[in-house]
């Protein structure tokens, strides 16, 4: 499987059946939408730096992308999709709304995208989620977990490796994105000091014995 980032919360999964795209967002966030095609689409949420799924072209085997951006089961092209039911906030969705945690199953892999994640997740959501071998978590704060609750929730899940996603880069609106912790503000929190990568080719087994973290560079 091989895993890209293209920004603010959209990741690319290519795997041997198909291929998954998360999040996809509008331009308005500062910088535009990359070319992309895609099995599946993932939505956690419907706000507009998560949800331009219409920007996603289909691939050879779908004429258009298979949208889930609801709780749920879902299997498309041998890949499995499992939706989760959380919060935009820590207040029960009272400020931002409901989130989705998708965890997508390819390639023998289990990749999480915690979504908008706004609240520490309780264990019966952590029992819902099931094991997480990579783990996509935001950790900008003020629309998100911020680095230190997003460390708890990392501990929390313990996945094998952790991307982080949704923090801030100088190339984001900072009209509306200023006050978001950038990633190298996250990874002193969390306590590694770890050199970005342009992509993530990994296979199950080599999935690293302990916990790691890992930077995407955005492409």
């Amino acid at each position: 499987m091989i895993l890209t980032f293209h920004g603010h919360s959209c990741f690319k999964l290519k795997g041997a059946d198909g291929t998954v795209v998360t999040d996809p967002f509008h331009e308005y966030i500062g910088y535009p939408l990359p070319s992309m095609s895609a099995d599946i689409v993932t939505v956690s949420h419907s706000h507009k730096d998560h949800a331009s799924s219409d920007k996603i072209r289909g691939t050879a085997r779908r004429k258009n992308p298979f949208l889930v951006n609801k709780p749920g089961e879902y299997e498309v092209c041998g890949i499995s999709v499992f939706g989760v039911p959380s919060f935009h906030d820590d207040s029960k969705g009272a400020e931002r709304g409901p989130n989705i945690i998708f965890t997508i199953l390819i390639d023998d892999i289990r990749v999480c995208h915690l979504g908008d994640l706004g609240h520490e997740l309780s264990q019966s959501d952590i029992e819902a989620i099931g094991s997480v071998d990579i783990l996509l978590c935001p950790v900008g704060g003020t629309f998100t977990l911020d680095p230190k609750t997003a460390v708890k929730v990392i501990r929390a899940i313990e996945p094998s490796i952790t991307i982080p996603m949704h923090y801030n880069t100088p190339d984001l609106d900072q009209k509306v994105f200023a006050d978001l912790k950038t990633r190298e503000e996250f990874a002193k929190e969390y306590g590694a000091e770890v050199t970005p990568v342009v992509s993530l080719d990994i296979s199950r087994s080599q999935l690293p014995e302990e916990s790691e973290l890992v930077l995407l560079e955005r492409t």
